[in-house]
């Protein structure tokens, strides 16, 4: 096969892959993707309405929540168009500068959720272990702050990879592996040396997420070094009731993150049926939990949830 650059005049297009033995069942299958896809979106932004509507929920904890609903809504808009035209009219042919686009929003959002869940732990740290310096501590602009380092912390972790990705040929297959572009797919397809591609997402992964489950894992240790240390078991149910929102926001991204992680390294073999299966729960699982986790677990949430509702059923 020749050689293809994108930098050639010719449009040069990747092909995206559906649901593997089953093409002729996408319609069916596009349902339960819709349901899931409406319920991040409505439940994000119903979250968002929330906490932006409500004067007493402007306070760090729910900035933090804030941050994650609009992190987990550009995750959920960045595969929603490829992932429902393919299964609704079977485009599935996607130029490489709307691919590249998809690579750079789709990784970004998920470094983004990953760092917006470690500045929750520290948030969580603050609230328990320092609580008469809590409001000092974290002020409006100290958050806003936190905010725009996470926000640069993950544009400039994958820009560069990006720009590695540019400069490579692509000679071999344009079929990808996936409904959605993925950085590791793409490099899988192209034909020049991507040593410096592969050491530098090597970084990317130990830097965001292997060190930023770390640093959470040592936040709460410190925080239940502290719970043990109170003086009423009352005192302790509390302060991990408070907690237990974030853990399992931490779980439901980290566990489908390890699965996927595992899948790619031990079962290189199997079916692409379970790829595809452990990649769209490592996608779409934080987007869909989470707003149902802090609505269930969050009182403040849900009354305000209620007279959202109540407020426009009377309007």
């Amino acid at each position: 096969m020749s050689e293809v650059t994108n930098t050639t005049k010719e449009p040069f297009y990747f092909i995206l892959m559906g649901i593997p033995g089953f093409e002729a069942s996408h319609i069916w299958i596009s349902i339960p993707f819709c349901c899931l896809y409406t319920i991040s979106i409505m439940g994000n932004t119903i979250i968002l309405t929330v906490i932006r509507t409500e004067p007493s929920l402007h306070q760090p904890m729910y900035l933090f929540l804030s941050m994650l609903a609009l992190t987990d809504l550009g995750l959920t808009l960045t595969t929603l168009p490829t992932v429902m035209q393919l299964l609704w009219f079977n485009i599935r042919k996607i130029s490489f500068e709307a691919c590249f686009a998809q690579v750079f929003f789709l990784h970004g959002f998920s470094f983004m959720e990953s760092s917006v869940l470690l500045a929750m732990s520290f948030d969580r740290y603050v609230a328990i272990c320092r609580p008469l310096h809590y409001a000092t501590i974290l002020t409006s602009e100290v958050i806003g702050r936190i905010g725009l380092a996470i926000t640069c912390r993950c544009v400039l972790a994958v820009l560069p990879s990006l720009f590695l990705l540019k400069r490579l040929p692509f000679c071999r297959s344009h079929l990808l592996s996936h409904s959605y572009c993925l950085h590791q797919d793409m490099i899988r397809l192209a034909c020049g040396d991507i040593r410096i591609n592969s050491w530098y997402g090597f970084a990317l992964v130990l830097l965001i997420i292997v060190m930023d489950p770390l640093l959470i894992v040592l936040s709460y240790s410190v925080i239940l070094k502290s719970i043990l240390g109170t003086a009423t078991w009352t005192e302790r149910l509390r302060a991990l009731n408070n907690c237990l929102s974030h853990i399992l926001a931490v779980l439901v991204l980290y566990v489908p993150m390890v699965g996927l992680s595992m899948t790619h390294r031990f079962a290189k073999h199997a079916s692409p049926l379970v790829h595809i299966i452990m990649a769209n729960t490592y996608l779409l699982a934080p987007p869909v939990m989470n707003p149902i986790i802090y609505s269930i677990r969050t009182k403040q949430i849900r009354q305000g949830m209620f007279r959202l509702l109540f407020q426009r059923k009377v309007h």
